[in-house]
């Protein structure tokens, strides 16, 4: 806690998770098609989830990194809910920083 025991202000408690390939999907842009490869997990100010699809263009190339609406689909949720309670856990154990 700082000094003045005010409260921190975190701007970003985020995770980043791969979508196993049995997962992933695609999902096109400016007709161009992509295929989704990982999931940004934000966890808002209320304790609720939001999340990101990622992914690359299908065809290669040099295309940017570009989101997506994560798909509607149970195992995805599964995911989503399972990679935010293994970042906790591992928040929860973190050791310190070693200066």
């Amino acid at each position: 806690m700082p000094a003045d025991d005010a409260p921190l202000e975190l701007n970003a408690l985020a995770v980043n998770v791969a979508i196993p390939d049995h997962l992933r999907w695609n999902d096109s842009r400016r007709r161009e098609e992509f295929t989704l490869t990982t999931i940004t997990v934000r966890l808002l100010p209320d304790g609720h989830l939001a999340a990101k699809a990622y992914g690359r263009p299908k065809n290669g190339g040099r295309g940017g990194y570009t989101s997506f609406r994560v798909s509607d689909s149970p195992e995805i949720a599964d995911l989503i809910n399972a990679a935010a309670t293994r970042a906790a856990d591992l928040w929860a154990g973190h050791q310190g920083i070693e200066l």
